[in-house]
């Protein structure tokens, strides 16, 4: 059975090979951008090559640093990011599928169960990515959306292909059988005819050698590692810069204000500048939550609002309410983890509140955590040890901008803090790996 009916499947394989590809490129676009360790837009878009954005929260962003989107990241700066393999394998889509077309009835049966069949694993691949999206990132990247719906587009297309080549087949053994019968006058010719209205039997299509199925299987591994491997090849050495960035002048704080969180088994000194209620922050958290590494860190907590209302070093507030939850943080005495997560998770609701008035965010507070927290967030106290916090990043000359980490006492590079993170730590803190 070939001719127009056929082709269709194949049609719609290029389409949906294309619209992945491109997508794949964008996403794999904007991950090439960051490997000059500066910050720049990303494209975030259902429509490919529209929407680009700089915010630490966009959907997209928060994909691309996290620990899901590359593979052997501590073994290469940024890692090798997944979209790379789509890249490759939406390009081989895209050439069997433009093949098929081509070829029409010329092109065996196999090459239809093939793509019935292989045309699954980007779709597989889409679905694990997005389970990870929903249950780790609670978020959906609409260019990661895109790939997802042109692997499914691409499954489809390849099922298609696969059951018209069953249908073809049935008929053709059916022919096979019936023809014979015919000729003895045991089957009425009208069975026949009906089965094919021309009464003319057009020649099978071949099947094609046991060979093909595990050369194409080859050829589609080639061309998703092939753009990978020229990747890697390709990356600048980034250990010189990594242990540039300076160090603590004086990482004795006098008072014994600063805040510890030390989980059971933390090996690794460090020092962590942090604002509450900036998004920036939060997503670093979340990074070193997500990865493993905040609980072998021996963490000790610099509160940095950047608020005017209580950070003499600025003139207007950047985040405005960051002192009042910054007290609260300090008030959480053996709970002070779980407020500082607290203020992450629900970071829109008190910045909004923080714009709204004091009053307004310290009921939120108090709901969330009671009276007597809240009377420590007011006591006079509370602002002294915030601003002995204060201090000991003016002293140590921290940069007005957060979050700011250091190993002991070497700075972790800014520019290190999102995709070159697990590199970053495999070369200065190689334990807080294992």
């Amino acid at each position: 059975m070939g001719g127009a009916p056929s082709r269709w499947p194949a049609a719609i394989a290029l389409l949906a090979s294309l619209l992945g590809f491109v997508f794949g490129g964008y996403s794999t676009l904007d991950y090439v951008k960051h490997l000059d360790r500066q910050v720049h837009d990303i494209h975030c878009s259902f429509i490919p090559g529209a929407g680009l954005e700089r915010a630490a929260d966009n959907a997209c962003r928060v994909a691309m640093y996290s620990p899901y989107s590359a593979f052997f990241r501590d073994r290469y700066w940024g890692g090798v990011p997944i979209s790379l393999f789509a890249v490759g394998a939406f390009a081989f889509f895209m050439a069997f599928a433009f093949y098929l077309l081509l070829a029409e009835d010329r092109a065996p049966r196999r090459a239809a169960q093939f793509l019935g069949f292989a045309s699954l694993t980007p779709l597989v691949a889409s679905v694990i990515m997005g389970v990870i999206s929903a249950t780790k990132l609670g978020q959906f990247c609409k260019t990661c959306v895109g790939i997802y719906g042109a692997s499914l587009l691409l499954a489809g297309a390849g099922v298609a292909a696969l059951v018209l080549e069953r249908r073809e087949a049935r008929t053709q053994l059916f022919l096979s059988a019936a023809a014979p019968t015919k000729e003895a006058g045991q089957v009425p010719p009208t069975i026949v005819d009906d089965a094919l209205p021309n009464a003319a039997q057009p020649p099978a299509r071949r099947v094609g050698g046991v060979l093909l199925i595990p050369s194409w299987l080859l050829a589609l591994g080639l061309f998703a590692a092939i753009p990978a491997l020229i990747y890697v090849s390709s990356l600048p050495s980034y250990t010189s810069y990594i242990a540039g960035c300076g160090k603590l002048a004086k990482p004795t704080e006098p008072n014994g204000a600063l805040l510890k969180i030390a989980p059971p088994g933390a090996t690794q000194p460090a020092t962590l500048f942090v604002d509450p209620l900036c998004p920036t922050c939060k997503g670093f958290h979340q990074r070193l939550v997500a990865e493993g590494f905040f609980d072998q860190l021996d963490t000790t907590l610099v509160l940095f609002p950047l608020d005017s209302e209580c950070n003499w070093m600025l003139d207007n507030p950047l985040h405005p309410g960051a002192c009042i939850v910054s007290k609260a943080v300090l008030c959480g005495g053996d709970r002070v983890r779980q407020v500082l997560e607290w203020a992450y998770e629900e970071q829109v609701y008190l910045t909004r509140a923080g714009k709204a008035g004091a009053n307004v965010l310290r009921a939120a507070i108090k709901q969330r955590w009671g009276d007597e927290l809240l009377r420590c967030v007011d006591d006079r106290k509370t602002d002294v040890l915030l601003n002995q916090h204060l201090h000991f990043a003016s002293d140590n000359g921290i940069p007005v901008s957060t979050p700011q980490m250091y190993l002991g006492a070497r700075r972790v590079c800014d520019e290190d803090t999102d995709i070159g993170l697990r590199f970053t730590l495999s070369e200065l803190a190689p334990e807080v790996l294992k």
